[in-house]
């Protein structure tokens, strides 16, 4: 049934969660944030100050990730999107890191969106979730970076 022209919807409030609407009202700073001429290092500075508001083992985790991505993928441009640490190729989101802690699920997940070259036939995997840094972890986190930025 369709609404009657002289009522306005009303939003329902349990549409979005409260982490959810936090992520929103970041995003939203980070697009005011973004008309501001801002270099590298302070997408660098803003997503290590972001990953220090973690808790323990997850800001370890964390850090580690950072510090791959950066060694592994220099052109990839630290930021925040959405208010999690995300890095970008010439303006878009390749890759980022949703903490469990900001969604209160069980784990991390590195995710990476559609400007990451992971193409794999009609289906691949766009999100990983991440509970331990390992050197299996990290070798693997390589490889996909590589991917993600077609160097591999």
């Amino acid at each position: 049934m369709p609404a009657r022209p002289d009522r306005k919807a009303q939003p329902d409030d349990n549409a979005f969660s409260a982490e959810e609407r936090a992520a929103m009202k970041d995003r939203a700073r980070e697009v005011r944030a973004s008309r501001k001429a801002s270099s590298a290092a302070d997408g660098d500075a803003e997503v290590l100050a972001r990953i220090t508001e973690l808790p323990e083992p997850e800001q370890a985790l964390a850090r580690q990730l950072h510090a791959l991505i950066r060694e592994v993928a220099p052109d990839l441009t630290p930021r925040l999107w959405y208010g999690m640490p995300a890095y970008a190729l010439d303006g878009k989101v390749v890759c980022f890191y949703q903490a469990a802690a900001k969604f209160k699920t069980r784990y991390g997940t590195l995710g990476f969106s559609d400007a990451a070259h992971l193409d794999d036939g009609a289906m691949w995997a766009t999100a990983y979730a991440l509970t331990a840094w390992t050197a299996d972890t990290q070798a693997e986190v390589e490889r996909l970076l590589l991917r993600a930025v077609r160097r591999a």
